[in-house]
């Protein structure tokens, strides 16, 4: 590490006395929307599978090869993460928060213009790059931004917010998909196009949002971290109209410009293993259950309970908005009641819920809605738990390691579970057996309950804790002697 000098700040301490704000608001709005893009993403292409794979489509793709372009956002987005990621550590969260939303907007047009399958392939590949930057340059600075009290329920809306985006995508299928609006070659690049304007509407609020003070100090910029926190605090007072307290909590910071990427892995598995066992596991069992189930629930739907393909945008509605309302009703209990008990009690709660989800599915075969209703009360607590996952990997490690962190946890978990669950459940659902099938729902819920199993072990009590005094940062004075 290249070393500059030693400081001690009350920046940390500053930012987590914050009242609520106009400020925190831009932060939400202008950083927490990247998930709607996501959701939006991966609704969109299931929603819209069956219209690419028509003759009329423009593309000329075949059933393999929209899980072949499934395969290439996934990688995309596993490897996006791993290499933004890194570079989010070290050249700062707005950088590549701006240029992560930058890629997923050319990708997004570009794939409106898909002419031939080994270019749709490509396109969905950069996309997915996009978005898995996103992951680790918002959620680190989002964390870094907002107050420690309330940084659980904000962090558990900000990445609920993917089902808003997947019930937008699932509506939209059912108006740019009607070809008595749109030609059959017509409405799905609209559906891409439209993304990529969301993602510009983003981009100009975003560009708005400052660098994380934290992230500066650290780095050896510590009078812009002053002068960024100075304009916040000044922000905040005028308007609330109220005069903020003084923040005594002070911590000596060795500063530094460059930390090697070694150094920064290490930390997580030699200094943290436990921590890192915990993102393994709670990641895994999310990623397998929700890519499993999701990109299969309009193919059980339509092939055990006959739903018209028509009709299945509308239940996939249905499960948006009950994953959605999830972490909304939930979250701030994320910081009253604790992280241990609330995260376990989601994973172990979603997969105990696989119980009548199951006998359901073997009993009331011809029921759709009631089969429906069990699916949603299963995955209200299971996209809590989710979300917790991302939560949970983004405040445990020390400030320097936050981004490579989250991208190291979700590529793994995506990598391992989202591509092990949707093979599992494809295969399954395509027997044609519903034994087998419920046997699927049997191993999706074994995988949420050793999440919570782990987290009753390992989990990390940090609801209303500072960042700093969850996992003290490399830099720290007392922890480089």
């Amino acid at each position: 590490m290249t070393s500059t000098s030693t400081i001690t700040t009350r920046v940390p301490a500053r930012l987590d006395r914050l009242p609520w704000s106009r400020f925190h608001w831009r932060v939400l709005i202008g950083l927490g929307t990247v998930w709607i893009l996501d959701g939006l993403e991966v609704t969109i292409i299931g929603a819209i599978a069956a219209r690419l794979v028509e003759p009329g489509s423009g593309l000329g793709l075949t059933a393999a090869d929209i899980g072949v372009a499934a395969a290439c956002y996934v990688a995309g987005a596993c490897l996006g993460a791993l290499f933004f990621g890194q570079l989010t550590d070290r050249f700062g969260r707005k950088k590549l928060f701006l240029i992560t939303l930058v890629v997923y907007v050319v990708a997004t047009v570009a794939t409106a213009f898909a002419f031939a399958p080994w270019y749709f392939y490509l396109v969905r590949f950069v996309t997915g790059a996009g978005i898995g930057g996103e992951y680790a340059a918002i959620n680190s600075a989002i964390d870094e931004l907002i107050p420690a009290r309330l940084r659980g329920r904000v962090d558990l809306v900000v990445n609920g917010t993917y089902w808003a985006g997947a019930a937008a995508g699932s509506a939209l299928a059912l108006v740019l998909l009607d070809t008595d609006l749109f030609p059959a070659d017509l409405g799905w690049r609209i559906a891409f196009g439209l993304g990529a304007v969301l993602g510009l509407v983003i981009l100009l609020v975003r560009r708005h949002v400052p660098e994380s003070p934290r992230w500066l100090f650290i780095h050896g910029r510590a009078e812009e971290a002053e002068r960024i926190v100075a304009g916040i605090e000044a922000e905040v007072e005028d308007g609330t109209g109220a005069e903020l307290a003084a923040a005594d909590q002070e911590i000596e910071i060795r500063q530094r410009k460059a930390i090697s990427l070694r150094e920064i892995a290490a930390t997580a598995f030699k200094r943290y293993p436990k921590r890192a066992i915990l993102g393994l596991a709670l990641f895994i069992g999310q990623a397998f259950i929700y890519n499993g189930i999701t990109f299969n629930l309009g193919t059980l739907f339509g092939d055990y309970y006959k739903v018209d393909s028509g009709t299945v945008p509308v239940f996939l509605v249905v499960y948006a908005i009950g994953n959605m309302l999830g972490p909304l009703l939930l979250g701030r209990l994320f910081d009253t009641v604790g992280r241990k008990p609330m995260i376990a009690g989601s994973y172990l709660g979603s997969a105990l819920l696989t119980v009548p989800l199951i006998w359901v599915f073997l009993a009331a075969p011809d029921n759709a809605r009631l089969a429906l209703t069990a699916v949603v009360l299963t995955f209200f607590l299971a996209s809590a738990g989710a979300s917790a996952a991302y939560l949970t990997v983004s405040e445990i490690f020390p400030m320097e390691t936050r981004a490579l962190a989250i991208a190291f946890f979700y590529a793994v978990g995506t990598a391992v579970g989202g591509i092990a669950g949707p093979l599992l459940f494809g295969t399954l659902i395509d027997s044609g057996d519903r034994v087998l099938v419920a046997v699927g729902f049997g191993i999706g819920a074994v995988a949420m309950a050793l999440g919570g199993v782990a987290e009753l072990f390992l989990g990390v009590r940090a609801e209303r804790a500072s960042l700093e005094d969850i996992a003290r940062p490399l830099t720290a004075a007392d922890e480089n002697g």
